[in-house]
């Protein structure tokens, strides 16, 4: 009998033992370092990613880095390429936003392309091309199997005043080619560097 009450005495000191321990160590990893404040303190978070025109994400925003360049259309659209890299896939994509100063909704039928497949795109970026003035090649826009763009489509159009980001993709030139021209619609050529993706 006594055996047993010493063994339960023993469960329970060894029990509130542990506990106590537990309370201590969580105690000392919440404090606040002496007094000092955390409010100053980093905390790693993934990047807020904003969707922008037709649903797309684009990796990076436009104005983390100057453009790779900027064309203005006679009826009020300006053009600005961002970025135009090589990935190891064997295409390029070329990023960018368009601002509509219009003074109406912009729709971008203009933008869609002479060729019936891509008809289906509806506004769009879709008739975009890459010209290699050094090739003297054309590279049209990439399609999926079912004759979509791989670009970003316009959905609902944009507002006047707004401006929008867009995204296409072409095969690529060969690899000693770095400068092109990218042209859609009416919009002047913007000449534009390719660099290697990371």
């Amino acid at each position: 009998m006594d055996f047993r009450h010493t063994m339960k005495g023993r469960r329970a000191l060894s029990t509130v033992a542990i506990t106590t321990g537990l309370l201590l160590t969580v105690a000392g990893c919440g404090g606040g370092g002496g007094g000092s404040s955390d409010k100053g303190a980093l905390s790693p978070s993934a990047p807020a990613r904003s969707s922008a025109g037709g649903g797309t994400t684009p990796s990076k925003t436009p104005d983390s880095a100057a453009p790779l360049a900027e064309v203005k259309g006679g009826n009020g659209l300006t053009l600005t390429v961002t970025s135009a890299k090589r990935d190891e896939g064997g295409f390029v994509t070329v990023e960018g936003t368009v601002t509509n100063n219009t003074g109406a909704l912009w729709v971008a039928a203009e933008w869609l392309g002479d060729e019936s497949e891509l008809a289906r795109n509806g506004g769009s970026i879709a008739g975009a091309s890459l010209i290699d003035q050094k090739g003297k090649k054309k590279y049209l826009i990439l399609r999926d199997t079912s004759g979509r763009c791989l670009c970003t489509q316009f959905t609902g159009g944009v507002s006047q005043g707004a401006t929008t980001q867009w995204f296409a993709q072409f095969p690529a030139p060969p690899a000693d080619t770095t400068n092109v021209d990218f042209q859609v619609g009416s919009m002047p050529p913007a000449s534009i560097q390719i660099s290697d993706g990371e």
